[in-house]
């Protein structure tokens, strides 16, 4: 091996943002041995690749009363993710275990609970966690990959999406998930790669949305560092930059000093989280998105915010080449806790031409098959070292059946705009159906709802058909 080579591989290890390089022959065995060492606990298989891009831009919205209509709290999300991956949308039912047993998330296993509540989560379909969701007890979380003044870790942890997960399963109230997902954090650290991409490693920090019936709280990290606002009124957005200033409801107890060790706060005047944090060049500008639901001059509805997550011009809704709005949710939380809470998810990409299908937490939920991807087990190229080495096939029925939808819409323009038309008419019958139970004074009957995301994703692909 030239010297030359040699001495760039090592830089290039020792600057382990940028990643890790094999040799190629057996020249120099010490150097071979300590790039072994290096590449270890770094995502399996992967090679980092500076000037990668920066994280997508993916909104999440909450609502507050009285901006919000009717005692509603209206919570929102788009996932931008990789324009070719597929989300599954997914039941858990409540669940017991044994003492001292493990749950295994995407990347590491950790102690799990005594009991895990009912969660319905949107997730990539080849990872554990998830990219939003809602549980039983009325808790909403989502998540935003953000890029911060301190690199993600790339070691495999746990990721921003199974923080999600983990707070859903484990907190009755958004405060109580924010607690979960910080002790969690602290505990095991947050990193890994993003996407089934086995040429880079793309990891990020999180920032989180955590809502429920009363209060939303914006969590935003770094490393197993974290602020965290409370939030009971008016509009709030986050997206892929950190929004936290100086107002901090909570926060780890040596975040100030951790920014002063770093040199980047003198420990002088007022601590503003985005001005310490935020990368020097921090070109990323949510306004628009932000402006888009702030902006509505009357009461914000559960039809406002879908119209929201769909709207293009605005940068809400993600198309462009590299990624897509994958997956979208939104979330219905009556402050008044006799009324249930409504839970609408896409499953499909796109929500200009995805339908929001109702989704009510009842004992007696029928899964749902056909949102669900193909299991390949510990087969799976997402579990096997080195990671993602192929890409397996996951559409699930839904997925594939809006595929063909799309292409009609895309190809045909008279068809593919009555076929729109036909698609937002299934979707109000649906909204109309739900705005009945919240307005009526008759207790919910579980038996009818427990099939209801059922039979609206049933109807969707026979409609297609």
């Amino acid at each position: 091996m030239k010297e030359e080579e040699l001495t760039r591989q090592i830089v290039l290890v020792q600057e382990a943002g940028k990643g890790v390089v094999r040799t190629k022959d057996g020249a120099c065995a010490e150097v071979w041995q300590a790039l072994e060492e290096l590449e270890k606990g770094l995502c399996a298989g992967t090679v980092r690749v500076e000037g990668m891009a920066a994280a997508p831009p993916s909104y999440c919205f909450v609502a507050f009363p009285p901006r919000a209509k009717d005692g509603l709290v209206v919570f929102g999300k788009n996932s931008a993710r990789p324009r070719d991956e597929v989300q599954e949308v997914v039941y858990f039912s409540a669940a017991d275990h044994e003492p001292e047993s493990k749950v295994e998330c995407t990347y590491i296993s950790i102690d799990q609970v005594p009991r895990t509540h009912a969660i319905m989560i949107s997730r990539p379909a080849w990872l554990w966690g998830a990219e939003m969701g809602a549980n039983e007890h009325g808790v909403c979380i989502a998540n935003e990959a953000i890029n911060t003044r301190e690199p993600a870790a790339e070691i495999e942890a746990l990721l921003g999406m199974d923080l999600v997960r983990l707070g859903l399963e484990r907190g009755e109230t958004a405060k109580e998930a924010l607690d979960v997902i910080v002790s969690l954090l602290e505990e095991h650290g947050q990193g890994g790669n993003y996407y089934e991409d086995a040429n880079s490693c793309h990891s990020f920090q999180s920032a989180y949305l955590i809502v429920d019936r009363d209060e939303a709280w914006v969590l935003e990290t770094i490393g197993k560092y974290w602020a965290a606002e409370k939030v009971t009124e008016g509009v709030r957005c986050i997206c892929n930059r950190l929004s936290l200033t100086t107002k901090m409801d909570a926060e780890h107890p040596e975040l100030r000093s951790y920014a002063q060790s770093q040199g980047w706060w003198t420990g002088e005047g007022e601590f503003n989280f985005s001005e310490v944090f935020s990368p020097v060049e921090d070109h990323l500008d949510c306004g628009a998105g932000k402006d888009s639901l702030e902006k509505q001059e009357e009461s914000i509805t559960v039809q406002t915010m879908m119209n929201t997550l769909r709207d293009k011009a605005s940068g809400v809704c993600i198309d462009s080449e590299s990624f897509l709005t994958t997956a979208s949710g939104v979330s219905v939380l009556p402050q008044n806790r006799s009324f249930p809470c409504i839970h609408y998810f896409t499953g499909t990409p796109d929500p200009s031409r995805s339908i929001f299908k109702p989704f009510i937490f009842v004992d007696d939920v029928k899964l749902v098959p056909k949102t669900q991807s193909p299991c390949f087990g510990d087969d799976d190229p997402a579990k096997k070292e080195p990671r993602f080495q192929e890409k397996p096939d996951r559409r699930h029925e839904l997925y594939k059946a809006h595929e063909w939808a799309r292409a009609i819409i895309e190809s045909d323009q008279e068809q593919g705009r009555k076929l729109r038309s036909t698609m937002l008419e299934l979707e109000k019958q649906g909204l109309e159906a739900m705005e009945e139970i919240l307005t009526s004074s008759e207790p919910l009957d579980p038996a009818e709802v427990g099939d209801l995301f059922y039979d609206c994703v049933d109807t969707e692909i026979k409609f297609f058909k």
